[in-house]
């Protein structure tokens, strides 16, 4: 994932500059509520903006970054964590960078009459949602060490559900579960968006991992047949259902190109992420999610995140979090 100069004058311009030239950078022997030096940092924000974005977009290690910016391991490490808090407030408060739900029967249909250009027999389908497994390091606690076991995937892995409209866009996502949750429980605040808050007659298209029988879920998860599912024997009633199944499985495969350009954007997803750090690999997380948005400023395809109620920005709060409380769980 490439910026081109316009990108990264727009974030420094929109927030970041101003961001890394008011705060303190946190540091023992410093008063967080004393006013900046700017003239003693080894970095001006256009530096702290770049470090950054190499260390999201590559596998690189710390000792690469201070190779290429001239700095000392502890300077890399303080000022590397500082500029990613930056960032994700910056982002947060970018339009572009915001994530938000299906709000109404307009919106729902506009993505619906998408799908159907390509895929005329899925009425009413307005959008995709598929799972995401990222490696994570083991812990020595034993219960955060069970938590993030897979036993299907046999590693240790934090969880992740995303739900894409057909433009390309990330409407909802739930991120920093256990590996060892299946993605039915991950998705459980997605489930109620569709449920509460999406307009009836609309359903999103899944696996067939999703349960998609329960009575207050009916209708609005759909996916293709399961291997060997018995079908009807009337020759006219198995060809349209057939059909029907090969549009439901080629547009389902729209959510695992966009998990692909997640990780192919961002490098640092392949590198195990720190279990002792949850409220760092949720910073990283939403970042990465965020961060999508960048490549509809130079033209290429993109996701739009958003994370609003009434198109208002909000912090995440603590209702955002699961049953882990903070170890664990946020979702948007």
């Amino acid at each position: 994932m490439g910026l081109n100069t316009a990108t990264f004058d727009y974030i420094l311009c929109n927030g970041f500059r101003q961001k890394w030239e008011a705060s303190v950078i946190p540091r023992s022997d410093a008063d967080p509520n004393g006013r900046p030096r700017l003239g003693r940092r080894s970095l001006s924000a256009e530096g702290a903006l770049g470090l950054i974005c190499h260390y999201l977009c590559s596998a690189m290690s710390e000792t690469a970054l201070q190779q290429i910016f001239a700095l000392v391991p502890s300077t890399v490490s303080r000022y590397r964590r500082f500029a990613q808090k930056i960032l994700r407030a910056t982002l947060r408060h970018m339009p572009e960078a915001e994530i938000a739900w299906w709000r109404t029967v307009e919106e729902c249909e506009m993505d619906s009459e998408m799908v159907r250009l390509r895929h005329p027999l899925l009425e009413a389908a307005m959008g995709t949602i598929d799972g995401l497994n990222l490696a994570t390091a083991v812990s020595d606690d034993p219960d955060v060490e069970n938590a993030t076991f897979n036993g299907w995937l046999h590693g240790h892995f934090t969880s992740c559900v995303l739900a894409f409209a057909p433009r390309g866009l990330i409407k909802g996502c739930v991120l920093n579960a256990p590996g060892s949750w299946h993605d039915a429980k991950v998705a459980r605040s997605i489930y109620d968006k569709l449920r509460n808050k999406t307009p009836a007659g609309y359903y999103l298209v899944t696996d067939t991992a999703f349960p998609r029988g329960d009575r207050s879920i009916s209708g609005r998860i759909q996916a293709p047949l399961k291997s060997g599912q018995q079908v009807s024997d009337d020759p006219e009633e198995r060809e349209a259902l057939l059909a029907r199944n090969r549009q439901l499985l080629s547009f389902r495969q729209t959510a695992e190109w966009g998990m692909r350009l997640l990780r192919a954007g961002f490098a640092r997803l392949r590198v195990p992420m720190d279990i002792n750090d949850p409220e760092g690999r949720l910073e990283l997380l939403e970042l990465m999610n965020r961060f999508g948005f960048l490549n509809s400023i130079t033209g290429f395809k993109h996701w739009h995140l958003e994370n609003a109620e009434n198109g208002v920005p909000r912090e995440a709060d603590s209702a955002d979090t699961t049953a882990h409380g903070r170890m664990f769980g946020e979702h948007f």
